[in-house]
């Protein structure tokens, strides 16, 4: 007997080079959800260049970034053979198509419409984004109900435990790839000697000790933070191991500049390969969209015979 495996769903919007936030973040999740899982479960991530153009995009650029952060997932470690990776503009028939003008007002609904378009019945998400699948499900009963129909599953959160990434020059705001101080966040096509001067000048403070009173104290907590999801490392276990040493802050640089350079080196040198290879990527959207717009129109399919809408 075959039991129904889960249908995990993620999407990722094409806006540039992923920083150690979007990594830690969401990408890494998705590699260890993928590595974990069972054979009956379906892991789709697609890359959502309609949902990018709520905001101005050159079309020529956005190509490029969708090419580019497909390369950046597959040196993440996300791996073809075991997830649906897509495009998400490419995956959908020509009589479905959303309204991208809709604008940032409907975000939440664009995700909705992913998430119940592929059927997707668990979502990795942060805490920042718990509302849009409480969303997603008012959504799902309200046509379930409507129809008497369970057409689509109740999707549930996987909820990501890594802490926020902060801004290396402005702690107190969230890492952001749009930010113009390019020093407040580590790209992951930043090289070692970039990854060291920008975590030299990354905000601290004039404390030369380190205490468990952590919560103003948001440049050191930062790097705590940043440095505990790279080495696995309790931040109990790194406040004590800091907590004796004056002047503190030179060890836990130090410290989170080699933990960033040994963990991001294999990813850029996967990435610089990979993106010099346009006919493999080139394979694998294809190859992705194919798949997805199949589940797609069988999705919409069964939304049609549930309306009344199929011949």
């Amino acid at each position: 007997m075959n039991v129904a495996g889960r249908r995990i769903f993620s999407g990722i919007q094409p806006t540039g080079v992923p920083h150690i936030g979007n990594y830690l973040g969401a990408i890494r999740n998705w590699v260890n959800l993928q590595n974990n899982a069972s054979r009956n479960d379906l892991i789709i991530f697609c890359v959502v260049d309609q949902h990018s153009c709520t905001t101005h995009q050159d079309p020529v650029q956005l190509k490029e970034n969708v090419t580019n952060m497909v390369a950046f997932l597959l040196a993440c470690g996300i791996n073809p053979n075991k997830s649906l990776l897509f495009q998400q503009s490419k995956s959908k028939s020509g009589n479905e198509k959303e309204n991208s003008n809709l604008g940032l007002f409907s975000y939440p609904v664009l995700m909705a419409a992913d998430i119940l378009l592929y059927k997707s019945t668990h979502v990795p998400v942060g805490h920042d984004q718990l509302q849009h699948i409480e969303l997603t499900r008012d959504l799902t009963n309200l046509f379930n109900k409507r129809y008497n129909n369970d057409v689509f599953p109740l999707p549930e959160s996987i909820l990501t435990d890594t802490a926020r990434i902060m801004s290396l020059r402005k702690p107190q705001e969230k890492m952001s790839k749009s930010d113009k101080m390019v020093n407040s966040r580590i790209d992951l096509t930043d090289s070692d000697d970039t990854i060291a001067l920008k975590i030299r000048k990354a905000v601290t403070d004039s404390n030369s000790f380190l205490t468990h009173g952590l919560n103003e104290r948001h440049g050191v907590r930062n790097l705590i933070d940043i440095l505990s999801a790279l080495t696995d490392t309790d931040k109990s276990t790194l406040i004590e191991r800091y907590g004796g040493i004056e002047y503190f802050t030179r060890n836990l640089k130090s410290d989170t500049t080699d933990a960033l350079i040994e963990h991001l080196k294999p990813i850029r040198n996967r990435y610089e390969d990979i993106i010099s290879d346009r006919a493999y990527l080139n394979d694998i959207l294809r190859n992705g969209s194919e798949k997805a717009k199949e589940i797609a129109e069988e999705t919409m399919s069964d939304v049609h015979k549930v309306l009344g809408m199929s011949l």
